[in-house]
């Protein structure tokens, strides 16, 4: 038994969501540079303040695909096979995919989240509002295989991956998402999916450093995670928030940065943090039109239409899964 399986038996941990946790906190802080998956931020009070993150004012992806959405509803409409299964990856609020519901004629809704009592929450809302429409949550992570319900078994299956969550990929985790998407939908899948788009640094910068604050407590809150799921002694006000642009790269990075000298434990193990060093919690990558079909093309999609905004802050692809 190697020291991970030790203590997550002696913390004889409930779920095995959890213990998944566990396992890879345990892993990636013990890495050098230490890092956190951005898939642990959701928990309860993580989805609640990523909502409030879209709602700020220097935060414009959620309202510029929102407007896309909008704006080009009828063509995605068409797009949408009648009654399809439409199989949201990870499902946050409803907001973007009620205007999916409302001009679509889809006959069941799949939302997935690895937060499973928030996408349920979620779900019920929707059966109020649309009562004729089959509503599925599934609690499962979306990055891995999960099996879709049997009923939607025999439904064409168009995929739903708005607010460019693409981005927090690397780009070969990227491609083995979007496999793993089409294997997961089946035969004739498509998607719809939102992509963020390269744009002046500032406008990057102030999205993630927000006046009110919001983002450092969303990233903060994995290790208030930590704290109370796996018994951890994080001090928060040891750490402190940075987001920067990477420039060769094209993305944005989240880091958590201790502010002094630290020893921290959980499940056994402890962790040593030197001033100044850093725990590389997200990154958000930003494509350009080409390179996004490009990366498509590479797993297995074909692009059949983009749309963008008038400043082309932003963009939403439909994608045809090839073969």
């Amino acid at each position: 038994m190697n020291v991970h399986a030790t203590a997550l038996a002696d913390a004889h941990l409930p779920d095995e969501q959890t213990s998944a946790f566990a396992r890879e906190a345990v892993h990636d802080l013990s890495q050098q540079p230490k890092r956190l998956s951005p898939k642990f931020f959701y928990d309860a009070t993580g989805s609640e303040l990523f909502e409030a993150i879209t709602k700020l004012p220097e935060y414009y992806p959620t309202r510029t695909e929102l407007a896309i959405l909008k704006d080009r509803a009828g063509e995605i409409a068409s797009f949408v096979p009648k009654d399809a299964a439409l199989v949201e990856f990870g499902a946050g609020a409803t907001t973007k995919v009620r205007l999916l519901l409302e001009r679509c004629s889809v006959a069941a809704y799949v939302p997935v989240d690895i937060s499973g009592d928030f996408v349920k929450s979620q779900a019920d809302a929707l059966r109020r509002d649309f009562p004729t429409l089959a509503v599925y949550p599934v609690a499962a992570d979306f990055t891995a295989p999960f099996k879709l319900p049997a009923a939607i078994a025999d439904l064409p299956k168009v995929g739903f991956f708005p607010g460019s969550t693409i981005g927090n990929f690397e780009p070969d985790e990227a491609c083995r998402f979007l496999r793993s998407a089409a294997e997961i939908l089946g035969a004739g899948a498509r998607m719809i999916l939102g992509v963020d788009l390269e744009k002046d640094e500032r406008v990057l910068h102030d999205a993630y450093n927000d006046a009110a604050g919001v983002t450092a407590r969303f990233n903060l809150n994995v290790l208030v995670r930590i704290n109370r799921e796996l018994g951890g002694n994080f001090d928060l006000s040891g750490f402190t928030h940075r987001a920067i642009y990477n420039r060769e790269r094209h993305r944005i990075e989240m880091h958590l940065i201790s502010k002094k000298s630290q020893h921290v434990r959980f499940l056994g193990t402890s962790f040593v943090f030197r001033p100044g060093e850093s725990i590389h919690t997200e990154n958000s990558y930003k494509y350009s039109i080409e390179r996004f079909a490009a990366l498509a093309r590479s797993s297995g999609w074909k692009v059949c239409e983009s749309w963008t905004d008038a400043a082309r802050m932003f963009s939403v692809h439909a994608l045809v899964a090839e073969g």
